[in-house]
């Protein structure tokens, strides 16, 4: 048993620069992974907060079916990098002739921590995106149709970056909701 001890020993002694050395890297590899675990952490819970405004022309757009809770407003829930949120509107034609419904978004603005606007992002890039489920089916005067509007964010890291950096906590934008008229 002394034997296997002494053995030991002396090879510690013999060692210990590879020894130290073995227990620095150990130590700066554990610290570099807690701190990128940190950084992870954050960008995970990254979330951003935003309103949409909604201009109308030609329809009006509501809340409910009965088209009781007409709106202009859209507060989006809590939107992660990588995540889709959908919401529902009815939408009444008071357009006097047949016509089909489009949309558009304008007017995207990143605001930081502080308030100020950050340059970013506009409505022509990947990086967040308007979709909505309407067919191009005609709407008749006075019809209501029901859309569901969906908010995708993309959770590139060119656009996590862009928001960590700018420190983005919010984003406005319009959403544009007219109608064409209907040939056939």
């Amino acid at each position: 048993m002394k034997q296997p001890l002494q053995s030991f020993i002396k090879f510690v002694k013999q060692s210990k620069k590879t020894i130290l050395l073995i227990v620095i890297v150990v130590l700066a590899t554990l610290l570099l992974s807690a701190l990128i675990s940190m950084w992870l952490y954050k960008t995970v819970n990254l979330h951003i907060p935003s309103f949409a405004t909604i201009k109308t022309l030609g329809v009006k757009a509501y809340w409910d079916l009965n088209l009781k809770n007409e709106t202009t407003e859209l507060p989006w829930p809590t939107v992660y990098p990588g995540t889709s949120n959908n919401v529902t509107l009815y939408l009444q034609s008071v357009s006097n002739i047949k016509t089909i419904l489009e949309l558009q978004t304008a007017n995207w603005t990143f605001r930081s921590s502080n308030g100020t606007i950050v340059s970013g992002p506009t409505s022509s890039t990947n990086y967040m995106n308007l979709t909505w489920n309407y067919n191009n089916t005609t709407v008749d005067p006075g019809q209501t149709v029901q859309v569901t509007l969906t908010l995708s964010i993309d959770n590139s890291d060119n656009f996590i970056w862009f928001l960590i950096k700018n420190n983005v906590k919010q984003f406005s934008f319009d959403i544009i909701i007219s109608t064409s008229e209907y040939v056939s």
